[in-house]
């Protein structure tokens, strides 16, 4: 039986970096989707209903959080959340809480390093801060 790939939305202005985060996350057996502008990102979430969206915090007309508040109400509720930037990663941590993001994680992650945190954030509980996971 073959193992469900992870769907992954990679939400950057950055052409370059949408390149290389769909390279990599590829080869390690993602299935991404890119997207290159925060307008419209609440549609594609609904419609492609990804498991993960990696949001950049810097990008134009609305801001990786901004974008995070208005995608989360069209998301399903699985679909986790998670701020990406290039930042200082006390200011990225500070700004995923208060977001409401389900992670954080900084540009300088890359490789193989990036698709296991990834992994780790799909496989953790949503509500892990509410609750802890019994089950």
């Amino acid at each position: 039986m073959s193992e469900m790939k992870i769907r992954v939305l990679v939400v950057d202005d950055d052409q370059d970096q949408l390149a290389l985060a769909e390279r990599t996350l590829s080869a390690y057996g993602f299935e991404v989707r890119t997207h290159r502008s925060s307008l419209g990102v609440s549609n594609l979430v609904r419609t492609s209903a990804p498991d993960l969206v990696l949001l950049d915090v810097n990008i134009p007309a609305l801001t990786g959080d901004k974008v995070l508040a208005l995608a989360r109400s069209q998301a399903p509720a699985a679909t986790k959340f998670i701020l990406y930037s290039a930042s200082d990663e006390s200011k990225l941590r500070a700004l995923a809480r208060a977001s409401g993001a389900d992670g954080y994680i900084t540009k300088s992650v890359q490789g193989e390093e990036l698709a296991r945190k990834l992994t780790a954030l799909h496989q953790k509980e949503r509500t892990a801060e509410a609750t802890p996971a019994a089950r």
